[in-house]
């Protein structure tokens, strides 16, 4: 009797999830349901049966290699929707590709933000919502935020784990690690923390080394394959910062310029630029904090964001970095709850026009500004979301003559989407024409933290969601939203509970379409229902 009413619990809780817990103490408080409870009559020998389960639960889950087990789900699958919406047309998106950076991996594959420009947006194709199936794969406690391709159609993934950084490659089919290398530790570890401290960014260049930033002050350039193309991961390269970036300080992003110079950044605002034939490193104090990374153009420009001001740096006949302009921008008067620092949460765009775009940091509502390239002039700015309840700590999206900005406001951990709780909603496409910025549309799907990407062929961004919920459930979308009127094109479930969360995430597609996020759990892929070839 005993077993069978725990059954029946685990049941009612994968259905609907946290409730089943207050429906069982309000049973429980009913005397005449409560006496006839079976009590439980404990035993050495049923101990010993329960200790022995577990452990050999708790070894096959050590055991079994990464990726072979999907991601755990928390209850609640009949209280949420596994897919709404429907089957959309591709609908593409007319905008300024960004010219092919000679020094980096090809557009859309090598980076977080996809290119030079930071656009967030690729060419290919993505999930257009036909019967899309959700596949994933378990890392534990280990998520793989940044993610990208190399030439040969394999990820690369900079993961995290409670050790630190680890460096992999992932096979886009089966979600299994191909290779894998650990990277130095920092102060920070583990995915609950939001650590800007080498655990964020890294590129591929143009010859599929993936080139990092650890948090012992270097910056590694990592092959990652053999001589005989088989997945690998060995130091080709390494400069030591060590000299010029103190131990209370540490690197946060890394990024070459259109002459293969490659200019870094730290946390409390110095910058320099390591010239890989010569082997020098040369440095510039800003002063002022930095938590995002680079954009960089075709023209010599590097685009920096601070605390407090936009930055357009380049190098002078000397090869030593130097400012070319600074505009402060709004910081408001505070941090915002859902961003790391007082100041703005965004790496800048580069969009069409000649202009860079970023979000500033007013109150009460944040807005997204844009600049003149060649002179830090503003252009125009548009306030979005409600009062009090604005912030992003995600790069804006090139949409060509605007951009789509994410709501983050209230996400400071998983906690702040535990069980049915949700953060601040929207989702907006700002656009500027004829130096005047509006508001295009605004979006009230809820995406706490994700990095969207946009696919300029079907005209959908793809973000990463989470529904509020009266039922108490956690459940986690891949949301598809039109570009062109905002409206949401279809969403469909990945899974429930937090290792589910994408924490910081960014998204990417792969060449045939299909969507994939790190969440702390693991990886998750959605693609468009596969019809089998005719013989």
């Amino acid at each position: 009797m005993g077993w069978l009413l725990l059954a029946l619990f685990a049941l009612v809780y994968l259905a609907v999830g946290p409730w089943t817990f207050f429906l069982a103490a309000a049973l429980l408080a009913v005397p005449r349901i409560r006496e006839r409870v079976p009590r439980p009559r404990p035993t050495w020998r049923g101990a010993g049966i329960g200790v022995a389960a577990l452990a050999v639960l708790a070894l096959l889950v050590v055991l079994i290699p990464d990726g072979r087990l999907p991601i755990p789900s928390a209850g609640g699958s009949l209280v949420t929707p596994a897919y709404d919406g429907r089957q959309v047309s591709a609908r593409p998106v007319a905008a300024e590709v960004p010219p092919q950076h000679p020094w980096l991996a090809a557009n859309g594959t090598s980076s977080l933000h996809k290119d030079a420009w930071n656009t967030d947006a690729v060419q290919g194709p993505g999930p257009l919502g036909d019967r899309p199936g959700v596949e994933t794969g378990s890392y534990g406690l280990e998520q793989c935020a940044s993610l990208a391709f190399d030439s040969r159609g394999r990820m690369v993934g900079l993961c995290r784990d409670r050790k630190g950084p680890v460096l992999r490659v992932l096979d886009p089919e089966k979600l299994r690690p191909l290779a894998t290398k650990r990277l130095p530790a920092g102060k920070d570890e583990g995915p609950e923390g939001h650590d800007v401290c080498g655990g964020s960014y890294f590129y591929l260049d143009n010859g599929d080394r993936a080139v990092v930033i650890t948090a012992d002050r270097k910056i590694q350039a990592i092959g990652t394959a053999d001589a005989d193309d088989e997945p690998d991961l060995t130091v080709d390269e390494s400069w030591s910062l060590e000299d010029l970036v103190p131990a209370d300080d540490c690197l946060v992003a890394a990024l070459p310029d259109w002459t293969g110079r490659i200019w870094w950044s730290s946390q409390a605002g110095r910058v320099g630029v390591v010239d890989p034939v010569a082997g020098t490193v040369q440095v510039l104090e800003l002063g002022e904090a930095v938590s995002n990374s680079f954009a960089v153009d075709e023209t010599g420009g590097v685009f920096l964001v601070t605390d407090r001001a936009l930055y357009r740096l380049a190098v002078d006949a000397a090869g030593a970095p130097v400012v070319t302009w600074r505009t402060e921008y709004d910081r408001g008067v505070e941090r915002k709850a859902g961003q790391p620092s007082q100041g703005s949460g965004t790496t800048p765009t580069l969009v069409d026009g000649n202009l860079v775009a970023i979000a500033d940091n007013a109150e009460p509502r944040m807005r997204v500004v844009f600049l003149d390239r060649g002179t830090g002039t503003e252009v125009c700015h548009s306030a979005v979301f409600d009062g009090g309840e604005s912030a992003t700590d995600t790069s804006l999206v090139s949409v060509g003559s605007g951009v789509v900005v994410e709501n983050n406001h209230n996400y400071d951990s998983p906690l702040s989407t535990a069980l049915g709780f949700g953060t601040s909603p929207g989702v907006a496409r700002v656009d500027e024409r004829d130096g005047q910025c509006r508001v295009v549309w605004t979006n009230d799907s809820v995406a706490p933290s994700a990095v969207p990407v946009v696919s300029w062929a079907n005209g959908l961004l793809y973000t990463w969601t989470k529904r509020p919920n009266l039922w108490g459930v956690a459940a986690w979308y891949l949301t598809a939203i039109d570009v062109h009127s905002g409206h949401t094109a279809f969403s469909v479930r990945s899974g429930t509970g937090a290792l589910h969360d994408n924490h910081h995430g960014g998204l990417v597609l792969g060449a045939d379409g299909s969507a994939y996020v790190g969440t702390l759990g693991g990886l998750v892929r959605v693609r468009d229902y596969q019809r089998k070839s005719e013989d």
